[in-house]
């Protein structure tokens, strides 16, 4: 039995659902043209930092005028900021070469948290010929004296500055952590938001307490973070008109087959190939379509959201009832 592992996602038609997320291995063609070779559906490049465009554009800044008060005629050499790549362009060298040595999609990462004249790159990664833009809103909103309403307002506005500066597709990654997960989408989407990454994997810093220090702390998700975006995936999906994208926590095959029943459009792997190498995702997708076969589906489209909490037989389950009965269940089976 054949089975059409075909999806949609940002409305680019991708061979199947499985994308390799933004991470070092991304960021080099080598390892592009593997994760290529291992069958994945796109590829999202590392992410562009909004401190590594405006740390580019100080110093050149700093060489533009150096000497000019002694020397005017020097302001001549360099033609205006506005008007100058001043962008990495290492970075969009990569997107360019890419999209001439892939036949997948490539997606390309801008990664910031507030609106400025970074924004632009979108524009030049357009340009590039990335075929879509994630934009990877990481803020961590510590300022007391600013309102869960202001936090929410900077997404949006960001969002609307990148989607003027694009026409190709645009995703918007975001964390979990807001009062209202599902209106929040809903306002990114009439932003012009055409997807959403469900979640952005925040950082911890750690204490050591031989050296009394704050140091960073890096650890590769697992699967016990999968239950994360599937239960916000399933909420999401079918109540607003947008791609979901699933990131964090999944590992095996099974974990695609529950990200795409509760209604993901497409599954990004990240830490999953960092352990396991570029080849891992040729194996997920030799078992994914075995598990569908198995259970007689012709499409990776039919299995697609046929349990997300529109459609599930029990949709208290991803709400407060799936709390209570967890605890209840929990206590039954202590000895």
């Amino acid at each position: 039995m054949s089975v059409d592992l075909q999806t949609t996602y940002l409305g680019l038609t991708l061979k199947n659902p499985i994308v390799a997320g933004a991470s070092p291995l991304t960021g080099h063609l080598d390892e592009l043209k593997e994760l290529e070779g291992a069958g994945v559906g796109a590829v999202v490049f590392p992410s562009l930092f909004e401190e590594q465009i405006e740390h580019e554009e100080m110093a050149l800044a700093r060489v533009r005028d150096f000497g000019a008060e002694s020397f005017p005629e020097s302001l001549h050499f360099f033609p205006e900021l506005d008007d100058y790549n001043t962008g990495p362009g290492a970075y969009l060298r990569r997107i360019e070469e890419a999209r001439t040595k892939l036949s997948i999609p490539v997606i390309a990462s801008l990664n910031g948290q507030s609106t400025g004249g970074w924004i632009r790159h979108a524009r030049l990664m357009q340009e590039a010929g990335a075929s879509a833009v994630e934009l990877n809103i990481y803020h961590l909103p510590s300022d007391l004296a600013v309102s869960g309403q202001a936090v929410e307002q900077r997404y949006v506005e960001l969002v609307e500055a990148v989607r003027a500066e694009v026409t190709i597709p645009l995703a918007v990654k975001i964390g979990p952590y807001f009062s209202s997960v599902a209106h929040l989408v809903g306002r990114l989407v009439a932003a012009g938001a055409d997807g959403v990454v469900l979640f952005n994997r925040y950082l911890f810093p750690d204490i050591d307490v031989e050296a009394l220090e704050v140091r960073p702390h890096l650890q590769l998700s697992t699967a016990a973070e999968l239950l994360l975006p599937l239960r916000w995936i399933a909420i999401l999906h079918g109540r607003v008109k947008t791609s979901l994208a699933a990131s964090s926590g999944a590992v095996t095959s099974n974990d695609v087959v529950k990200l795409l029943l509760a209604g993901a459009d497409v599954v990004m792997l990240v830490s999953s190939l960092l352990r396991y190498g570029t080849a891992y995702p040729a194996q997920i997708l030799a078992e994914l379509e075995s598990w569908l076969a198995d259970n007689d589906y012709e499409s990776v489209r039919q299995l697609q959201g046929s349990l997300s909490q529109l459609h599930s037989p029990n949709p208290e389950a991803f709400e407060r009832a799936n709390y209570m009965r967890a605890l209840a269940s929990f206590t039954s089976e202590r000895p």
